[in-house]
C-alpha cells in the first residue's frame, strides 16, 4: 500500500530547510570537534532531547512538494540535492537550454574516503543524480538500470567541484546519459555513463 506523504507549503519548506542546514553543520562539526569526552557526552544528551522534540508526530515517509505537472517532487529529501536532507551536500543542479545539467558544489570531510579526498561512492551518487536529471530534462525521465564509472584521478575535498551531464540517446523505454565531475583546475576526476528505464507510470502526489 502507498505511504501517505505530507505536502509542505512554502513556509514549511523554508523552516525545514533551515533545520536541515543546522543539522548539516552539526554533523560536520561532530566529525571535526576537538572537545573532551565529557563535553561530547553532554552535547549528545542535548541532541537526544532535541531529537525527541522532533520525533513528536513523526511520519512514515519524507514530505513532498507537488510539481505543476502533479508528479511527486521528491527532491526535498533527496540525498544529493535535497534541501530538507541534512546529509545531502547539497548539490545545486540546473539545466541549460540545450539540456545540459550542471552543478557547482563543495564536499566537506563528511564525505571523505581516502584522506583529503572524496569517497568514490559519493562521486557515484552525485553523478547518478545529475545523469538522471539529464534524462528527465530530455523529456524521458527514468530509473537507473546501469551506471558505469571511470575514476581518472582522486576528487579533492573542500574545493569547488563541477558536475556536468547530458542526455545522449533513447531506444524504446531506455534512455542513456553521460557526465563527469571536474576539480577547480578543470581536470576531470570521474566520468560516468548510465542507462535509465522509463517507468510505465509515475507516483503522484495523491500517494
Amino acid at each position: 500500500m502507498p505511504v501517505e506523504r505530507q505536502e509542505l507549503a512554502d513556509d514549511e519548506v523554508a523552516a525545514r530547510a533551515g533545520l536541515a542546514a543546522r543539522v548539516r553543520e552539526l554533523a560536520e562539526v561532530a566529525v571535526l570537534t576537538g572537545v573532551d569526552a565529557a563535553e561530547a557526552a553532554a552535547v549528545a544528551d542535548e541532541i537526544e532531547a532535541l531529537t525527541a522534540r522532533l520525533a513528536v508526530g513523526r511520519r512514515e515517509a519524507p514530505p513532498y512538494v507537488a510539481s505543476s505537472t502533479g508528479i511527486l517532487e521528491r527532491h526535498t529529501a533527496n540525498p544529493v540535492n535535497g534541501t530538507l536532507n541534512p546529509f545531502a551536500p547539497p548539490v545545486d543542479l540546473t539545466s541549460d537550454p540545450d539540456g545540459t545539467v550542471r552543478g557547482e558544489f563543495t564536499l566537506s570531510p563528511l564525505y571523505e574516503g581516502p584522506p583529503s579526498y572524496v569517497h568514490g561512492g559519493v562521486s557515484a551518487m552525485v553523478l547518478d543524480q545529475a545523469l538522471g536529471m539529464a534524462a528527465a530534462v530530455s523529456g524521458r525521465p527514468g530509473m537507473t538500470a546501469n551506471l558505469e564509472l571511470r575514476y581518472r584521478r582522486p576528487t579533492p575535498l573542500g574545493v569547488p567541484l563541477h558536475v556536468e551531464a547530458r542526455f545522449s540517446r533513447v531506444e524504446g523505454r531506455k534512455i542513456w546519459a553521460s557526465g563527469s565531475i571536474a576539480g577547480p583546475d578543470g581536470r576531470v576526476t570521474v566520468e560516468a555513463t548510465a542507462m535509465f528505464i522509463e517507468p510505465q507510470r509515475f507516483v503522484t502526489s495523491r500517494h
